[in-house]
């Protein structure tokens, strides 16, 4: 899968102003929130459990079926607790600044709608890898398309990278 380059931009890895273990540079702000009409998109946590559960688990088949093969996620024991030790290692990964996932819900707060996930990419042509989801109810729906239009604008013009990778989204 191709990364997308960025026009005019820079990489910290071009700069130097990351370290080879660093994925962020060091002064680079994470996003903590980002608000828009059909939905708002903040880092996860552990208090997201219960509703990431029932994202995940409504949306069980579909999910194996496309990072199964490659990430082996969910697996096919897929519990609860599983699911709290999950989250609270995709928020410390956060914390540690080595890759940051984030919640999409509605704009109350009140539904989750899926995830987004920002990691190194293991292509050496590409500064990050960016995959997204969505719960099986809005699989295919307008919401999911606006999201993954927002995703890659967002990801291109707001974070740090020159060459982003879009698994799922890059294949013609």
């Amino acid at each position: 899968m191709p990364a997308r380059a960025v026009p005019g931009r820079t990489s910290a890895r071009q700069t130097g102003r990351r370290s080879a273990r660093e994925f962020v540079p060091a002064d680079f702000v994470v996003p903590t929130l980002v608000a828009g009409p059909r939905f708002q998109i903040r880092p996860i946590t552990v208090h997201d459990v219960v509703k990431d559960y029932g994202a995940v688990i409504g949306s069980l088949e579909r999910l194996r079926g496309r990072f199964g093969p490659e990430w082996g996620w969910p697996d096919t024991e897929f519990t609860f607790e599983q699911a709290l030790i999950d989250v609270a290692w995709l928020q410390k990964e956060g914390q540690l600044r080595r890759s940051f996932s984030y919640v999409v819900t509605s704009p109350d707060g009140e539904q989750q709608y899926g995830r987004i996930h920002v990691a190194p990419s293991d292509d050496p042509d590409a500064d990050a890898c960016v995959v997204f989801w969505v719960r099986d109810d809005q699989a295919g729906t307008s919401l999911e398309r606006e999201l993954g239009d927002f995703v890659e604008e967002w990801v291109t013009t707001a974070w740090p990278f020159e060459a982003v990778r879009f698994p799922g989204r890059d294949e013609g």
